[in-house]
């Protein structure tokens, strides 16, 4: 018999819809692409999405880390590179191009990723967050970023860009780097979760639902279009999907000040809170990229489980 799993998570939380910033230093360093040196693609087994983690017997961590361990390797043609593909490690070689008085390597590479989103939930409990309902992925790639480290900070809305059918938009923001909000523990495909560290209302707490309350019908979510407000706006839920792992809900924007300004779901709204008869109810995950102004929601419950793991 397989062991029964409980989940404990509060009742009552704290409704997010608050705008942030988003900061991951993944965990090694992502090769992203390749570029011609001498005229010619590098020779090496390595492929987009694969993390270096050594060059030769020097451990790499950061970027930094790579530059300073190839200048000490620089008199080699050929060096030894380890590298992760999923959780296999693996070893190959790679040459060094000598062009306009320096070596190259031939590799596009990323050690970290920078973004918006918006905050879910967070539980006054163990002060747990959760944010964006989806996994954060290397856009070149679009492989899930592993986490070393990484936070939540503050940002302000400076202007969105509309979303057409076909062409989903954006929120812009600045960054406020040093007003860290929290820390960022995992990166999941259900969303980012971390210890929220910064000081929040206990006046904002609302019950959670159980996806078996969710139903067709109005509901509202919770979203900044501007600065740093929170503002509630309607939307009609169409369809449950109990089935789906992130898209439980689909739905669709009904308020016109919402739709004047964004055109439908843009990209910065992941994790927008969803309401629906006084409860918590779910995240909004995902735009329909040919109808914009539809869009998917996640089930709370989903991401308080995944947040007590």
């Amino acid at each position: 018999m397989s062991p029964l799993t409980v989940f404990a998570y509060s009742k009552e939380v704290i409704l997010g819809g608050d705008t942030v910033g988003i900061h991951i230093q993944s965990d090694g360093v992502m090769v992203i692409g390749f570029y011609k040196v001498n005229g010619k693609y590098h020779k090496s087994d390595l492929i987009e999405g694969d993390i270096i983690i050594k060059v030769e017997d020097i451990k790499i961590e950061s970027i930094e880390d790579l530059s300073r361990a190839l200048e000490e390797k620089i008199k080699e043609d050929s060096i030894e590179i380890t590298f992760l593909r999923g959780n296999k490690e693996m070893k190959t070689s790679l040459d060094l191009y000598f062009e306009n008085g320096m070596f190259k390597t031939g590799l596009y590479v990323k050690d970290g990723i920078t973004g918006i989103g918006t905050l879910t939930f967070i539980d006054p409990e163990d002060n747990i967050y959760g944010a964006l309902g989806h996994e954060v992925l290397e856009s070149n790639t679009s492989r899930i970023v592993e986490v070393k480290a990484g936070s939540i900070f503050k940002n302000s809305i400076t202007s969105i860009d509309e979303s057409s059918d076909g062409n989903p938009g954006s929120k812009n923001a600045k960054f406020y780097y040093n007003s860290v909000y929290g820390d960022i523990d995992k990166n999941t495909k259900v969303g980012i979760y971390g210890t929220y560290t910064d000081d929040y209302d206990l006046d904002n707490l609302i019950e959670v639902a159980d996806p078996s309350e969710v139903h067709v019908g109005k509901a509202l979510i919770y979203t900044v279009l501007e600065d740093e407000k929170v503002e509630s706006f309607e939307i009609e839920i169409k369809r449950i999907n109990e089935n789906s792992e992130i898209k439980n809900i689909s739905f669709e924007i009904t308020d016109k000040k919402l739709l004047d300004v964004t055109g439908g779901v843009v990209q910065g709204m992941s994790g927008s809170p969803i309401v629906q008869d006084g409860k918590l109810i779910g995240a909004i995950t995902h735009v329909v990229t040919d109808h914009v102004e539809s869009g998917y929601g996640i089930f709370v419950t989903t991401m308080l489980e995944e947040s007590e793991k």
